[in-house]
C-alpha cells in the first residue's frame, strides 16, 4: 500500500527521532508498503534550512539523495490534479500551512493515507496514520 510522509514524519524517520510513533515506524518499515515523499516536503525543509530553523548534516541535495536512495523512499511528484484540488479545499482558520494543504491534496487525489502526527489535518477528511 502507498503512504505519503508528512514533512515532520520524513525528518523524524531519517533522523531516527523518538517522536516518530511506533505505528508510523512500522508502516514505514513494512516492505509491503511503498513509502512516498513529496517534493513539497523537500521544499519546506529547504526553506526552514535557509531561515535557520533546521540544520542538515550535509547539503540539501545530499539529504534528498539519501532519502531517495538509502531510505528507498519514492517520489510523488506534484501533478496538476493536486494543485487543482488545493483551489477548492476548505480553508480552516486553525490551519493555514500551504505545505500541509498540498500534501492533503496529494493524498486525497491519490486516495492514500498520510503518515502524520498532525491531527488538525483530519478536518480535511484524509486517512491519517500515526
Amino acid at each position: 500500500m502507498r503512504h505519503l510522509l508528512d514533512t515532520h514524519a520524513l525528518l523524524w524517520y531519517v533522523l531516527n527521532d523518538p517522536q516518530l510513533s511506533t505505528t508510523a515506524t512500522r508502516t514505514i518499515l513494512d516492505p509491503a508498503n511503498d513509502i512516498l515523499v513529496s517534493p513539497v516536503s523537500f521544499w519546506e525543509i529547504a526553506i526552514k534550512v535557509s531561515i535557520g530553523k533546521y540544520t542538515l548534516t550535509g547539503t540539501h541535495e545530499q539529504f534528498v539523495e539519501e532519502c531517495l536512495q538509502q531510505y528507498r523512499l519514492s517520489l510523488l511528484p506534484v501533478a496538476p490534479a493536486h494543485t487543482s484540488l488545493v483551489a477548492v479545499l476548505p480553508y480552516f482558520r486553525h490551519h493555514k500551512d500551504p505545505f500541509d494543504r498540498m500534501l492533503v491534496a496529494q493524498v486525497l487525489t491519490e486516495g492514500i493515507p498520510l503518515v502524520s502526527a498532525d491531527d488538525k489535518l483530519d478536518a480535511y477528511g484524509i486517512t491519517r496514520v500515526w
